[in-house]
């Protein structure tokens, strides 16, 4: 996908992002080779029935949802939509959220490489999409057109929810002097490191600062996306491994997940309503 000139000059941003669509590009190579392999090799990349259990469903959570919205977001973005120059950046955090646990949890073999090329490659493409976002403009296109207080506040309550169950599970095993499961573990881990940033993402747009409407929708998208993972990944888990069907859990995520749909939604709304 060579980027168009014509379209991109209605975007708010400062420079060429070719380099930034060749990293996407890749990520979305490597994503779907390590997750068809999950799927096709299984018992060699996931040797126990925890990783089984952990893994397998989510390699077809990654190919259906995860490969889908990065290349959508980019999709979007080469036609010169702002809604897909803004959800760009939360695919790219949805991957790297996912690969984080792959990486902390796989043993060390062939596969473990590419998760950790992942999530270096999705660092930089992330960062780098970010500071190429103009800012002051997307301010002033979106100022009193979205959610502001809405969107900021649940980004701060499902941040503080997901950081503070962390410490919760860190400090119960602490006390009982029981192991965590290593893929438990590796999910808490990348829970504690996104969690900041949905806090500091929601005061920011809370406070109608520049950078809270740059990385306002991407969040809520990357929160959304994440919810509706974990619903497929609980429905498809007993038909790939041996996990009971968790319906409770289900509908408890599907309960939280609302909480960040509507403000998602509308946010959406907004950026549409205001393009140029």
């Amino acid at each position: 996908m060579v980027p168009n000139k014509d379209h991109q000059t209605a975007l708010p941003i400062k420079c060429d992002l070719t380099l930034i669509y060749a990293s996407s590009f890749l990520i979305a190579i490597l994503m779907a080779t390590v997750s068809v392999a999950g799927l096709l090799y299984r018992t060699t990349i996931y040797p126990t029935e925890e990783l089984l259990r952990a893994f397998v469903s989510n390699d077809v959570v990654n190919l259906f949802v995860g490969l889908p919205i990065l290349l959508g977001s980019m999709w979007l973005t080469w036609r010169g939509k702002l809604v897909g120059l803004l959800c760009w950046p939360g695919a790219l955090f949805f991957v790297l959220y996912n690969y984080i646990i792959y990486t902390f949890a796989s043993p060390l073999n062939w596969a473990f490489l590419f998760y950790l090329a992942l999530v270096m490659l999705s660092v930089y493409s992330l960062i780098s999409l970010v500071a190429s976002i103009e800012g002051k403009a997307v301010h002033q296109r979106l100022t009193s057109a979205v959610p502001e207080r809405f969107a900021g506040g649940v980004l701060v309550g499902l941040g503080l929810l997901f950081f503070l169950r962390v410490i919760g599970v860190i400090a119960n095993a602490l006390n009982n002097g029981t192991l965590i499961a290593e893929t438990e573990l590796a999910t808490n881990t990348s829970d504690f490191l996104i969690a900041p940033a949905w806090v500091i993402g929601g005061i920011l747009l809370w406070r109608r600062k520049e950078f809270g409407y740059v990385a306002g929708l991407g969040l809520l998208f990357q929160a959304s996306m994440l919810f509706i993972a974990l619903i497929i990944f609980l429905l498809l888990q007993p038909f790939l491994t041996t996990a009971p069907f968790a319906i409770t859990d289900v509908m408890v995520v599907f309960t939280m997940g609302l909480i960040c749909f509507v403000p998602f939604a509308l946010f959406v709304r907004g950026v549409v309503a205001k393009r140029t």
